[in-house]
């Protein structure tokens, strides 16, 4: 009866991280904010808190749920480099196809399933809890952030380069930039949340 309980409150914790994404996703500027030429994101900090709250199974479903947002999100509503997240749109005849969509899904599936992991290895060290949810949060928004950037580059590079006027031979060095300009703060936003949140609720399951 009690693991039929704790299944049931798991699931319900899963619809609850769900439904928080779907309420960022469509609600204007918060889960995906406009940059002009990308976006920036949070909607992968709940898919962090889950993995740690939940396990690697629902990590991957939320990540799974991350994936069909952007997705969404880049059919109906796209920037000129939508295409590297979506098979549905092109521009300039620069097209998405069966990549963009592994773009769009794996390393989002991943941000649910490396921070788990990443607890468990530093559970082994000396370390407070809340700075090991820090650094939990950082290595899944990092995972987010250069798995994505680098198949942008060797899946689309020269599709990419062209829709953004960018030289062949300074391309990389853009994707850099992204990475730093983008996936720094959304890095370090992600550590400070995650500590903050998961913190207060696993003191909570234990009272």
């Amino acid at each position: 009866m009690s693991t039929s309980n704790e299944k049931t409150k798991k699931l319900a914790r899963l619809a609850i991280i769900i439904a928080i994404q779907l309420i960022l996703t469509f609600t204007p500027f918060i889960g995906y904010i406009p940059l002009g030429f990308t976006r920036a994101t949070i909607i992968h900090i709940p898919v962090i808190i889950g993995s740690l709250l939940l396990g690697p199974g629902s990590g991957a479903v939320l990540g799974f749920v991350f994936g069909l947002t952007s997705l969404y999100t880049n059919t109906f509503s796209p920037t000129i480099t939508s295409f590297v997240f979506t098979p549905f749109y092109s521009v300039d005849g620069n097209s998405g196809n069966l990549l963009s969509l592994v773009i769009c899904f794996v390393p989002r599936i991943l941000v649910g399933v490396v921070p788990y992991y990443a607890l468990r290895l530093l559970k082994k060290t000396k370390l407070s809890g809340k700075i090991n949810y820090a650094i939990c949060g950082l290595l899944g928004s990092l995972t987010n952030t250069l798995l994505v950037m680098n198949m942008i580059y060797l899946f689309f590079g020269e599709s990419y380069g062209a829709v953004k006027n960018i030289a062949a031979d300074a391309l990389y060095s853009v994707i850099l930039s992204v990475i730093f300009i983008n996936g720094v703060p959304e890095a370090i936003v992600a550590a400070l949340l995650t500590s903050i949140v998961v913190s207060a609720l696993s003191r909570k399951s234990q009272l």
